[in-house]
């Protein structure tokens, strides 16, 4: 396949980010993100477009034709429900693929009441109460029809609150309480509509709809894969998708939702070997794909991470040895990262130490690391480092407070503790 450009939009959301991460290294593939309002996305996306209006504006598929045009992009990768459905109705004046499954398909899944009346005769799927009046007895759980996420999604415990809920989320479905297990179950379907993956994983715990613990489930995984077959079967789905599932009071697998696009946190099978997105533009634009899946069990949570933009122009970069690129004698990776970050750009990197206990070469070579350095600049203990330190366009980082005041003091260019050095990274 020839190399692709893929606009991804939203790009910062949890599912654009799960697509940055899955094709940020493919040779295939120049990724470009693509926003409405500036978030994560802006940091990580080297080519980054944003001020695209929303998605229910008029001048939505205007503007992403124009775009399109302009970056001659080969496909778009919708990461939101509501995008899926608005970018494949309008895909013939797109010019280019949206990356998903069928118009009709999407528009199932995106109602919760349309996706139980479509399914509810194959698998089970929850009981509906079409008004209060109907509920014998409390819990229940009630969210939106449409929707994403935990948005508007609460446990019931009595009338009173489900009628507070009501007037606060009046287009939500009203179903019964399912109190065991919830699984997420990633899934993929090839052109040809032949289900080639299914991934169960449990939701360990959540946060704001997102699993953010998970782990993949390696035994039993034939009653998963009943209900992916039933659900394959019906749907026109085609590349990544995604089901959940959650154990009744008598422990049965009743269906929550289907989804026609990758879940978030279905990096823990990319890390088994099954690159969703990498796949589904694979499935988009060849006649066939593979699937290769490591045999070990993986667990995964998650956390908030964070990028910077930080308003720096330097050509060097001079590193302290001890305590700082090497901690109880083991390589600060994060650093040994950075350090490779700057022979990319390349900037001149310099050890500048009072290394005392034996020769500094030979503890290079020791950590395999002599190679990494333009020069290696080793003082006296009494001396003073910012004497070494050429000031234009330089940068410091030191583990000793003391060094990084008196060269900040004395030569006024940045300097950096090795926690700090994470906002210098791309």
């Amino acid at each position: 396949m020839d190399k692709k450009n893929i606009l991804v939009f939203p790009c910062g959301s949890e599912i654009g980010l799960e697509i940055y991460r899955s094709l940020k290294y493919s040779r295939f593939i120049n990724l470009y993100g693509g926003n409405s309002v500036d978030d994560h996305g802006k940091f990580i996306f080297e080519n980054y477009v944003n001020g695209i209006p929303f998605v229910d504006e008029p001048n939505f598929i205007p503007c992403i034709r124009q775009i399109v045009e302009e970056y001659k992009i080969d496909a778009i990768f919708p990461t939101m429900d509501s995008v899926i459905t608005k970018l494949g109705k309008n895909q013939d004046l797109l010019n280019c693929i949206v990356i998903g499954s069928s118009i009709w398909t999407t528009a199932i899944c995106l109602s919760k009441k349309r996706t139980y009346e479509v399914l509810g005769k194959l698998v089970k799927v929850p009981r509906i109460y079409t008004n209060l009046d109907e509920i014998e007895e409390f819990p229940v759980f009630m969210k939106p029809e449409i929707g994403y996420g935990s948005r508007g999604a609460c446990i019931i415990k009595d009338k009173s609150q489900a009628e507070i809920h009501l007037k606060e989320f009046p287009n939500s479905i009203i179903l019964e309480y399912l109190p065991g297990k919830e699984y997420t179950v990633d899934c993929f379907t090839n052109r040809k509509r032949e289900l080639l993956f299914v991934g169960p994983r449990l939701r360990k715990r959540i946060r704001t709809g997102i699993s953010v613990n998970t782990i993949s489930i390696e035994k039993d995984i034939k009653r998963f894969q009943e209900i992916a077959n039933q659900i394959n079967r019906i749907l026109e789905l085609r590349g990544a998708w995604f089901f959940q599932v959650k154990e009744n009071w008598q422990g049965e697998l009743v269906l929550l939702e289907v989804a026609c696009r990758l879940g978030g946190s279905s990096g823990l099978y990319r890390s088994k070997g099954i690159n969703f997105a990498l796949l589904s533009i694979f499935d988009s634009f060849v006649d066939e794909v593979k699937i290769l899946e490591n045999n070990f069990l993986i667990e995964m949570d998650r956390a908030l991470d964070s990028k910077y933009i930080i308003g720096l122009n330097f050509d060097k970069a001079y590193i302290d040895y001890d305590d700082c690129l090497v901690i109880n004698d083991k390589l600060n990776v994060q650093l040994i990262s950075l350090i490779y970050q700057f022979i990319n750009e390349k900037i001149k990197i310099i050890i500048l130490t009072k290394y005392q206990q034996g020769d500094i070469y030979r503890m290079l070579r020791l950590h395999r690391i002599e190679s990494l350095f333009d020069e290696v600049i080793c003082i006296n203990k009494s001396d003073n480092k910012f004497r070494y330190i050429d000031p234009n366009k330089s940068i410091f980082i030191d583990d000793s407070f003391k060094e990084r005041k008196e060269v900040f003091d004395m030569l006024k260019i940045p300097v950096f503790a090795p926690d700090a050095v994470e906002c210098l990274i791309k």
